[in-house]
């Protein structure tokens, strides 16, 4: 993990997350987020950094905030997504989360007023049932979160359409993969897409003291390079950011 910085992950309306990193609970809390709050969260595929938060989160909506059982959840993802939180919970807390995950409303695609969603498959280990979400609300923004990917049709196609993409640039140019998004290939993606804001996450470049690097690419002015904390608002015209 780069310094200066915990896992990536989205929060959208105070009550959508994508994905739940290790991390996710600190993140919430840091932001004065009650865990009861989140109804909705989006997986994008089943590996540690995107998924081993889910049993600290719901410990805690059981023992602190929700200890009523009253506040209802949905989880939607890939069918390997309830398997891997079941597996998870049970062995960071054997039978102790076995009613909360009976719980939760497991779906493919959720329903939530005022938005409709998408699910697409993406370029990386398939092992882990890789995948984005296309996002759009009724005041017009549309939003794309990559998940982890490398450069493929299925995600940028989606991003033709949107005004506002999450995509991930984990490695750095030197690094042979075609999982991840390289500096490269985010300026490739921002130069075909000009009407759409680009937030990089899942970065490999350093917030405080240097490990790797703390340099960030040289990318057109659509591209950000967001440090945590990092907010989006959407006006039903415009995007405007802060951090």
């Amino acid at each position: 993990m780069p310094s200066g910085r915990t896992h990536s992950f989205l929060l959208i309306d105070e009550k959508i997350l994508i994905d739940m990193p290790p991390t996710a609970l600190f993140s919430l809390r840091k932001r004065g987020i009650s865990p009861h709050k989140i109804s909705t969260i989006l997986f994008t595929h089943v590996h540690g950094d995107h998924i081993f938060g889910i049993p600290f989160f719901l410990l805690e909506r059981k023992y602190i905030s929700d200890r009523g059982g009253l506040e209802p959840l949905t989880i939607a993802g890939s069918p390997l997504v309830k398997t891997r939180i079941e597996e998870l919970c049970e062995l960071a807390y054997p039978s102790s989360l076995t009613e909360e995950l009976k719980k939760i409303n497991w779906v493919d695609i959720p329903e939530i007023k005022g938005w409709t969603f998408e699910r697409f498959e993406v370029l990386h280990d398939e092992s882990v049932e890789p995948h984005g979400w296309f996002m759009e609300h009724e005041t017009g923004l549309k939003l794309v979160h990559s998940g982890d990917s490398g450069p493929c049709e299925t995600l940028w196609n989606q991003i033709k359409k949107a005004n506002l993409a999450f995509v991930e640039m984990g490695i750095p140019e030197y690094v042979e993969s075609e999982m991840h998004h390289k500096p490269s290939s985010i300026q490739k993606l921002a130069n075909e897409n000009p009407s759409c804001e680009i937030i990089v996450t899942h970065t490999y470049i350093d917030s405080e003291y240097e490990i790797l690097t703390k340099t960030l690419p040289s990318h057109p002015p659509n591209v950000r390079h967001p440090n945590d904390g990092f907010t989006a608002e959407w006006d039903g015209v415009n995007l405007t950011f802060s951090k």
